[in-house]
């Protein structure tokens, strides 16, 4: 069966609720759409609010403080908010992953072993069994490292070993000092090894969340390797489904998974930073046009908050003193900024009670940009 470039992005808006708002409680929408990027503290809610018809900001807070969904690092070795009982499985997933990241070449450095990180794990563990501050946790290092190899051993061991990021307070329940705890969610992954079982849970729950996909695409959206991938894949057996892309790619599914067809509309919407649906993909050029990709995905790895137009990136957007503004890549019908204005008046709404500059800090950028269509959509 043949898949057109145009209904593998319907597919994919589809199964990321992005087709149109749907009336859904914030951790189920959140294991719907499989993980949040989350290393900026917003970019969650405002993933949420892009999803969800008449989404409170609060129910995610609520989450949050009730550990039904979970922020750690996960996939691509970031920040990712999932839901709590996803947590384990998608942590043993990234096993190998996260053991020759964290316990490699820098960890190395601070002379000392991928051995003598898993040993640490237990007892850091035991430690952070009630709610610990960075501080505490490198000051409990210290006591076993010695000082010189404590800032080496926190950088690996914060995203190796299996600690949650507890909310702190601020307007996006997570501030900027970290808070962390440990999850006792099921046995503490260990070795280099592939975890066969966990790596096809989490492959069919991308190809339903993200799919049809590619071997690389899967690889990409988790950061591992592509032989392993190849191999969980060829394990799923019946429970998956291939079809062949645009380009002649072998592309896997689900077969009970939506396709819409490819007419079917996508309305504006104005994307997190970071969104993981434009990240999910080794093959961008299904949500990003190959002509933008290096606008909003800048050198230092920075994904800007785009607007997203007819399925795909048209532009950028950021909150400022007086409204959103927009800027376009490229001219839109008037329909285009009807809708992306009802969009900003929606999202200021969002915004007022939280941050009304939100990712202000990353204004830098837009003086790197081509000029473009720029517009003030709303006021607060």
């Amino acid at each position: 069966m043949d898949i057109t470039a145009q209904e593998l992005n319907r597919a994919t808006l589809g199964r990321q609720l992005l087709l149109g708002r749907e009336v859904m409680e914030a951790g189920e929408a959140v294991r719907r759409v499989v993980a949040l990027q989350a290393q900026h503290a917003a970019s969650p809610y405002v993933a949420l609010w892009n999803r969800l018809a008449d989404f409170a900001p609060s129910e995610l807070d609520d989450a949050f403080a009730r550990r039904a969904v979970v922020k750690a690092t996960l996939m691509r070795i970031t920040l990712h908010a999932v839901h709590a009982d996803d947590y384990q499985v998608f942590r043993e997933a990234m096993q190998q992953t996260l053991y020759a990241s964290r316990l490699g070449h820098r960890f190395a450095a601070a002379g000392l072993t991928p051995a003598d990180g898993e040993a640490l794990v237990p007892e850091l563990l035991d430690f952070a069994d009630r709610p610990r501050t960075a501080a505490e946790l490198q000051a409990w290092l210290e006591d076993r490292v010695g000082a010189d190899k404590k800032a080496g051993a926190w950088w690996g061991l914060k995203g190796y070993a299996p600690l949650l990021h507890l909310p702190t307070g601020g307007p996006w329940s997570f501030g900027t000092r970290a808070s962390f705890v440990a999850a006792r969610t099921g046995p503490v992954p260990t070795g280099r090894e592939p975890a066969a079982e966990a790596l096809g849970q989490l492959v069919l729950r991308y190809l339903r969340g993200f799919g049809p996909a590619s071997v690389a695409d899967v690889a990409q959206f988790a950061m591992l390797p592509r032989q392993p991938v190849r191999q969980a894949l060829l394990a799923l057996s019946d429970a998956v489904e291939q079809l062949r892309g645009p380009d002649g790619t072998v592309l896997f599914d689900v077969p009970d998974a939506p396709r819409p067809p490819a007419d079917t509309p996508a309305p504006p919407r104005l994307m997190a930073m970071w969104d993981s649906v434009l990240l999910a993909h080794a093959d961008r050029s299904r949500v990003i046009p190959p002509d933008y990709r290096r606008l909003v995905i800048r050198v230092n790895g920075d994904v800007l908050p785009t607007l997203l137009v007819d399925g795909r990136v048209a532009g950028v957007w950021r909150a400022i003193d007086g409204g959103i503004e927009a800027t376009a890549f490229h001219a839109l019908p008037r329909t285009a900024w009807e809708g992306l204005a009802a969009e900003a008046a929606s999202l200021t709404r969002l915004l007022t009670d939280r941050d009304t500059e939100v990712y202000r800090r990353y204004h830098h950028w837009w003086p790197k940009l081509p000029d473009g269509h720029v517009r003030l959509l709303t006021g607060w």
